[in-house]
């Protein structure tokens, strides 16, 4: 591939990840909104929640079945406009059997759109022959931070949700399907050099007692992200005596902060590599849910939340990365069943504080995902795959002055 397609690559599935950003964010901001728009019931409402992260789960599965026919870029050009009308759907219906389908359109598509995303950005990554995975990470927080903007005015305004939603959907859906034109799968990558047919046959390859430590990784860091984006306002105003409007600040500091980190993170791993890198994430989160925890007021709690997301966003990019870098010729098959663990931490998350939360308190319950981040140090090790590659802790670029 010329340096022209990996350029033009990189920059489409960069807009990819911003799109799916703003989608997300557009979706998990407004769930009250749409627990109202369909009468759902607070007994009923988690069901609806969890039937998302599992359907991405099997979503995530399929994909992994279907790139041995097809190319990821083929799964995403198609898989991010679904997502795109899944979310229009969501604000657009009446009844609850037609929440329960968009939402499931959106689970289903959102696991193949993650999957395949993640699939071509380390293939492209391993084209470049440098880190360049965390900024296509950076793209999905910044997507994130403008979708949750757009969901606040949404609010603020008293908006409906098909009149909140439909703006993003008529920008974002033909910019994504003209960006899919320059997607690259990184032609460097053994398995985009085979015959879409034969990208299977690596499968076998892929070791789950070898991937097994990129799973827990996985899990932990989402376990410690749903904390955040589930219990930081709670926390705040109910353990840490804020205003409600204060309450809102620490989601949107941690997408700052997760935006800054994963901006200046490649550079990070090219420098120091992925092992050290991810390290000292795990130890800065530990440190933020620490300060959380042992906070006497709000202010401080905030310190606690802007570690976190300087601590936790290196890790999910670096986790894809390695699973890449560990089976090179069935990167595809990793990446995706990698993927499945992002939405197990998702599910276990959140339950799992509000469990400890309730039975004990919510200052003990914030050092479980601390012991768990604390963990990913034992498993620092797998991050090293690069090591045998490229002949130390430095990833060699593989193509010459490429953007």
């Amino acid at each position: 591939m010329t340096h022209a397609g990996l350029r033009h690559g990189r920059a489409s599935l960069t807009l990819s990840f911003f799109v799916q950003g703003v989608t997300f964010a557009l979706l998990v901001t407004r769930i009250p909104a749409i627990q109202d728009r369909y009468g759902i019931s607070d007994g009923l409402l988690p069901a609806f929640l969890a039937a998302v992260p599992i359907l991405a789960g099997a979503g995530s599965v399929v994909t992994e079945k279907l790139v041995v026919r097809v190319r990821p870029r083929i799964v995403l050009r198609w898989a991010q406009p679904v997502v795109l009308l899944a979310l229009l759907g969501a604000g657009a219906g009446n009844t609850l059997w037609e929440a329960a389908f968009a939402l499931g359109m959106f689970g289903l598509a959102v696991g193949a759109l993650d999957a395949s995303m993640n699939m071509m950005g380390v293939s492209l990554q391993r084209a470049y022959g440098r880190s360049i995975m965390l900024g296509f990470h950076a793209a999905y927080s910044l997507g994130g931070i403008a979708g949750a903007s757009m969901a606040w005015a949404g609010a603020h305004w008293d908006l409906s949700l098909l009149v909140s939603y439909l703006p993003a959907v008529v920008v974002l859906l033909p910019a994504a399907l003209v960006g899919s034109r320059w997607y690259a799968d990184g032609a460097s990558s053994d398995s985009a050099e085979k015959e879409p047919g034969d990208r299977g046959k690596g499968a076998g390859s892929v070791s789950f007692k070898l991937l097994m430590p990129l799973c827990l990784v996985m899990s932990f860091a989402y376990i410690g992200d749903s904390t955040v984006s589930n219990w930081s306002a709670k926390y705040l105003q109910d353990v840490l005596g804020s205003s409600e409007q204060l309450s809102t600040l620490p989601y949107n500091v941690y997408m700052v902060t997760t935006l800054l980190g994963r901006a200046v993170g490649d550079l990070g791993v090219r420098r120091f590599g992925a092992v050290a890198v991810v390290r000292s994430g795990s130890v800065l989160a530990a440190a933020g849910f620490v300060v959380v925890a042992a906070a006497g007021g709000a202010w401080t709690g905030m310190l606690g939340f802007t570690l976190l997301g300087l601590g936790l966003c290196v890790i999910v990019p670096q986790t894809f990365a390695a699973g890449g870098r560990m089976f090179p010729g069935a990167s595809d098959t990793a990446i995706a069943r990698l993927n499945i663990f992002n939405y197990v931490g998702f599910l276990v998350g959140s339950p799992l504080v509000g469990a400890i939360g309730d039975a004990w308190s919510y200052r003990g319950a914030m050092l479980v995902p601390m012991v768990l981040v604390l963990a990913t140090l034992v498993y620092a090790k797998s991050f090293g795959a690069e090591s045998a590659r490229y002949g130390g802790g430095h990833e060699r670029p593989r193509t010459a002055d490429v953007g």
